[in-house]
């Protein structure tokens, strides 16, 4: 056995390019030497599948194509025209038609030399020249945070992408031809690109990743996908890349043994069995393989679907003939088992997988589908365009079903129109199209598929419906049975949703348990919408209790001119907005009936008993009189009735300038000043009332506007990569110095996050809080209370 060690860079890179081509089924191109060879092996591969002969199209294009780029170079040196015509035998790889072989090959030429659209046009017709002109327009198209416009520094990324997305799926939309052409374009250059910089190597990478994997995977092109994941990984994981590389090659040999005599041993219960089928191992592809070590914490070793068994037959029903015979012959692992036959993935995938105990133990998957399928499967929205023979023997094309299969871009088009915020659409494009992550699909009672971020619960999916269904949502079914509403949807489940007009509406902590930011920004819209008299009720409750606690008369305080203050402080319409804001927990009572307070003792004297802590003389004459020393305080708190006293402040709620304080006499510290909505200040109010005592802010013109203050949030969120990152941007755009942060994740994927900095007032927190709020996976911002 060969070790490691053993292995050069180029025998790891043509073990991993037999590798991936054994994986995805298109083979490179690296035999061909000159342009006449691959133009030769280009119109081989089309005769195996175009009925037709003529090839009066390709041969004009390739003519074009190369007159047009003689001279030309690229990096490697080798000449320009081998680009164009690898992305052209891609495209014939994937059986597509001749003009999309021609566009495939003319795609450069428009930017690159001096042919004209209208020259193109004539020379070509209108389908050739207008799928050229869709892949110009999006070969300008720049699609990651790292390349930004260069004529405008200060351009928006989010913007820009947003921009840029949109247009691409506009072009989709008119022919998906287009994409389907740029996807061979960029598989290409992937191949080719250890002839770029570093820096260009790991932007395209990412872009490749981000957008045009995702966008294969969606068409279900499986033949580019999986080559493209390899390829990005080569380039944006390189030391894990190349360690299972030699990895793979370590143990290839037994693996194949291994691999060739389970397929020997199926083929023998199949053809027993007088099914007609054809039988082959199939190799997991580097891509999948990391990902999986990585997710689930194993070595290559414990992957037991490194290697799978694929069998393709000619019917459906010789499908679950054939599933039969394997689970009578081998003992399937229970909760291993998939039907996509009869529940197909949304890019159109169809088969049956099933994970089963080999004779020696080592368990080893099972695909079996029928040829269509497989054709489906690889070829995926390109499987459209087949060819069949007419009356004069020319070839026509056929795209019957492609409308019906391309529903979540029409869905994505109805969102640009109802969008002009681009925040909103990438949103919505992230998250609920899924798009660039991992998804689920359920069912309504009446057969409708929903599709949801993975991890959502009948909440989100009863706000994919309507609002006015996730609003009076009461409960929900699943698979005909009552689950909770945090139940986390599978694929395939049907769901119920139950309603009643006897609802309340949504409840708060459903923002803590919804995935979709569809239903966060719905049941969001709802509480800054409704004003429903059991809101204002509890509000009324809870600030009576508050004022009851805190020994406060709130009779004497709850007139007119007092609420007026209050609702001109927060900016509320009218007193009754206030109370339902408190009721379902926008704003605390603590903060309205302190205010109050403090605007009812400016209009009255209150009295200082002898049992007042400290019982000072000083205080006493100083609180007879009303009046208050007006020198200016080092903490810039002033302490009624006294003063050169040491004055802190608590760690628990770090109040900061703005807030309503309160002073509490410690035992031999002086005065500890904590916010009034302070948990244990609440606490203490209760059983040492008699060490409470009044305190307030210094007037600003007294205060030492240089001074600042600690203070800190708790951020409530879905954990994401790139979280901290945003949300420590929002610090350093507002000049806030961070002093600390904590973080932990539940295993739920809710994160909290808390950030520690230092601030001059209550003004900047607020506008903290409603930046972060805005960032994408935030669910909730909020001060520590103690």
């Amino acid at each position: 056995m060969r070790l490691l060690a053993d292995y050069s860079t180029e025998e790891l890179e043509k073990i991993a390019d037999k590798f991936r081509s054994d994986t995805s089924g298109i083979r490179g191109t690296k035999d061909f030497t000159s342009p006449e060879e691959l133009y030769d092996e280009l119109k081989k591969e089309i005769k195996k599948y175009h009925p037709s002969d003529d090839t009066s199209l390709v041969d004009k294009a390739y003519r074009v194509a190369y007159d047009a780029h003689k001279g030309q170079a690229r990096k490697s040196g080798e000449p320009y025209i081998i680009h164009p015509l690898c992305v052209a035998i891609i495209l014939a790889e994937l059986e597509l038609d001749k003009e999309t072989i021609a566009a495939g090959l003319l795609h450069d030429v428009l930017e690159d030399t001096i042919m004209t659209m209208d020259e193109m046009r004539a020379e070509f017709g209108d389908d050739v020249a207008h799928l050229v002109d869709g892949v110009t327009k999006l070969k300008h198209l720049h699609l990651t945070d790292s390349t930004k416009d260069p004529k405008d520094k200060n351009a928006d990324r989010l913007e820009m992408q947003a921009e840029n997305l949109r247009k691409m799926f506009l072009a989709m939309a008119k022919d998906i031809r287009v994409i389907l052409i740029k996807l061979a374009d960029r598989l290409h250059n992937m191949r080719t690109l250890k002839y770029q910089s570093k820096e260009a190597q790991q932007r395209i990478a990412r872009e490749t990743q981000d957008i045009y994997c995702p966008i294969a995977q969606r068409l279900g092109i499986s033949k580019i996908k999986i080559e493209l994941e390899d390829l990005c990984m080569k380039y944006l994981y390189p030391d894990a890349y190349y360690d299972l590389v030699e990895k793979v090659a370590l143990r290839k040999t037994e693996r194949d043994t291994y691999i060739q005599g389970l397929v020997n041993d199926v083929k023998k219960y199949v053809s027993d069995a007088g099914i007609k089928a054809e039988i082959y191992g199939r190799a997991k592809h580097f891509f999948s393989i990391y990902k999986k070590m990585v997710n689930q914490d194993k070595t290559i070793d414990q992957i037991y679907d490194l290697f799978a068994i694929r069998i393709l037959v000619d019917t459906i029903p010789d499908c679950y003939a054939v599933l039969g015979i394997i689970h009578e012959k081998y003992k399937p692992i229970p909760g291993r088992f998939k039907d996509y036959i009869a529940m197909p993935k949304q890019n159109m995938y169809q088969s049956l997988h099933t994970t089963l105990i080999g004779p020696s133990g080592q368990p080893f998957e099972i695909q079996i589908r029928t040829y269509e399928m497989h054709r489906t499967a690889e070829y995926g929205i390109a499987a459209h365009w087949k060819y069949k023979e007419t009356n004069n023997g020319n070839a026509t094309t056929t795209t019957v079903t492609e409308e019906e299969k391309l529903s979540w871009l029409r869905q994505i088009l109805e969102w640009q129109q109802d969008m002009s915020d681009n925040k909103e659409f990438m949103t919505l494009l992230k998250s609920d199209l899924n798009l660039f992550s991992d998804n689920v699909f359920a069912f309504t009672p009446s057969g409708d598929v929903k599709n949801l971020p993975k991890g959502s619960t009948p909440i989100d999916f009863a706000y994919s419906i309507h609002s006015a269904v996730g609003n009076k949502m009461v409960g929900a079914k699943v698979n005909g049975k009552l689950v909770p509403i945090d139940y986390v949807i599978k694929n395939g489940d049907q769901i119920e949703i139950i309603t009643s007009q006897n609802s309340k509406g949504p409840s708060r902590d459903w923002l803590k348990v919804v995935k979709s930011t569809q239903a966060k920004n719905k049941i969001n819209q709802w509480f800054r919408s409704e004003l429903k008299e059991e809101n204002i009720q509890h509000g009324k409750d809870l600030i009576a209790a508050y004022a009851k606690a805190k020994g406060i008369n709130f009779a004497e305080i709850n007139k007119p001119e007092y609420q007026e203050k209050i609702r001109r402080k927060y900016g509320f319409h009218d007193w009754n907005s206030c109370l339902a804001t408190v009721g379902h927990g926008g704003l605390k009572e603590s903060q309205i009936v302190n205010r109050m307070y403090d605007e009812y003792k400016k209009d009255h004297v209150v009295p200082v008993t002898d049992a007042d802590v400290l019982g000072s003389i000083a205080e006493k004459q100083q609180a007879a009189a009303g009046t208050q020393p007006e020198h200016k305080s080092k903490s810039g708190i002033v302490v009624h009735g006294l003063y050169d006293v040491a004055v802190h402040f608590s760690k628990c709620c770090n109040p900061v300038p703005g807030d309503e304080i309160v002073g509490f006499v410690t035992r031999g510290r002086g005065i500890s000043i904590h916010r009034t909505d302070c948990v244990n200040i609440i606490n203490l109010s209760k059983i040492e009332k008699d060490r409470l005592i009044e305190a307030e802010w210094q007037d600003t013109a007294l205060m030492d506007n240089g001074a600042e203050y600690q203070a800190d949030l708790k951020i409530f969120c879905h954990d994401r990569p790139g979280l901290l990152v945003d949300i420590t941007k929002i610090f350093t755009e507002k000049e806030i110095n961070i002093s600390g942060i904590q973080s932990k994740t539940s295993k739920q994927g809710i994160a909290t996050i808390e950030v520690f900095f230092n601030i001059k007032g209550r003004d900047q927190i607020k506008v903290l809080v409603e930046k972060l709020r805005q960032i994408e996976s935030v669910i909730d911002v909020e001060r520590t209370t103690g």
